[in-house]
């Protein structure tokens, strides 16, 4: 018997901001979710899988779009015609949807239920399975439903479906939270969850798997997505991750501690991004690159970063299969800024000024004040990972040495400290 264990299909997820950054390809990421899932259809019809298992999330929250639905009734009929059954709960995201609550979908998809955990035994009784599960009838789910879930069918083989974030993950609301514990204590043989992100298998006795979800979204969700192809040969169960994505995320870092300059730097980046378009076999790489290390480059990228990031993406465009979403030059300067501000001049005193307004925190307040006061601050201050939080001491601090590393460079140009 095999199956596949998908989920967090964010079906036409809206990839908002796109169209502020020059050169994206937009079309092939806004898309990139429906090849994902024809992808993951292909899969199933070229493993002859005997069934395809979602656990939530197939829609995105309050998109309206009935195309998205549309889309996806069409790839489940590709299932139907190779008599392949689709089972599914509905997560956090789907619970918002409109979409999904007007479609009709092809009479091979069985989704269970939202009011109590289902069980069905019927469907795929002739191999001896029980599908048991439970959709978010809303979006905040916050009681465990797995709870609620029967114990395992004798002679069955169990499986339970169900979208939740378990005992908490990173980046992710808690929604449905159980334990392994409480899981294992079912008898169930195999645990097909949804909701987290990046796959992790979190038990092999039982089998409890996040396959992760099926297309990265945004620069946070790098590397393989996919699915889970399952086999189970006389009471053996073996899994696979499979990579479906067709756009690939990727999070550099180019250690430029012992480059000699910035052009050594373009050419290690150049490098690290030729390989990543290698591993991703033949998709497109959208990576974010981070400058990173103690180098004598830093004077060089911290004093034209313009110039250097464009240097950086055209090495991209040479390598080709590679768009550079963000570049991010966080080297440091070589020079001794502990000695210098013994220093008995105003270079001295700034540092000393500096340092003593990181250890300040009413004084940072203050500072976050009077940015939130300025006309016009660039976009990066105001949105995304590098906004300064005028309320956060933590992302001033984190401004100040900013400042300190950019300015003494070419306060004191190639002078060294004593």
């Amino acid at each position: 018997m095999k199956f596949v264990h998908a989920a967090d299909l964010h079906l036409d997820s809206p990839l908002r901001g796109l169209d502020r950054y020059e050169g994206a390809p937009v079309d092939e990421l806004r898309g990139a979710t429906r090849r994902a899932l024809g992808n993951l259809v292909t899969l199933c019809l070229d493993e002859r899988a005997d069934f395809l298992l979602i656990a939530g999330d197939l829609y995105d929250g309050t998109w309206r779009d009935y195309k998205t639905g549309l889309f996806f009734a069409a790839q489940m009929s590709r299932l139907r015609e190779a008599s392949i059954p689709v089972f599914l709960v509905s997560g956090n995201h789907d619970a918002e949807s409109h979409v999904g609550r007007a479609l009709k979908l092809p009479d091979n998809v069985h989704e269970l239920g939202t009011k109590a955990p289902v069980t069905d035994d019927a469907t795929l009784a002739h191999l001896g399975v029980a599908i048991h599960g439970q959709g978010f009838a809303h979006k905040a789910v916050t009681a465990d439903l797995a709870a609620g879930y029967p114990d395992r069918l004798p002679d069955r083989f169990n499986i339970g479906l169900l979208h939740t974030s378990l005992d908490g993950r990173e980046g992710h609301a808690p929604y449905a939270p159980c334990t392994v514990a409480t899981l294992a204590g079912k008898g169930y043989d195999y645990w097909a969850l949804g909701h987290v992100h990046r796959r992790e298998v979190i038990c092999e006795a039982p089998w409890i798997v996040f396959p992760g979800n099926l297309q990265g979204r945004h620069a946070k969700e790098t590397g393989e997505k996919g699915a889970t192809l399952v086999t189970v040969e006389e009471g053996r169960v073996a899994v696979e991750a499979r990579a479906l994505d067709v756009v690939r995320w990727a999070a550099i870092e180019v250690d430029a501690a012992t480059a000699a300059g910035a052009e050594e730097v373009v050419e290690r980046a150049r490098e690290a991004l030729a390989k990543a378009v290698a591993r991703a076999e033949g998709r497109t790489v959208a990576a974010r690159v981070t400058v990173v290390g103690t180098s004598a480059a830093h004077g060089a990228l911290s004093g034209s970063p313009e110039r250097w990031e464009s240097e950086l993406r055209a090495a991209a465009t040479d390598v080709g299969g590679v768009w550079l979403e963000r570049v991010r030059f966080a080297t440091r300067t070589p020079l001794d800024l502990p000695r210098l501000a013994e220093r008995d001049d105003p270079i001295g005193a700034l540092l000393r000024s500096l340092g003593g307004l990181r250890g300040d925190e009413a004084a940072l307040r203050e500072l976050g004040r009077e940015l939130g006061e300025m006309a016009r601050l660039p976009h990066e201050l105001r949105e995304g990972d590098d906004a300064v939080l005028r309320d956060d001491p933590e992302a001033l601090r984190a401004l100040v040495d900013d400042v300190e590393q950019l300015l003494l460079p070419r306060l004191l140009g190639g002078e060294r400290a004593p």
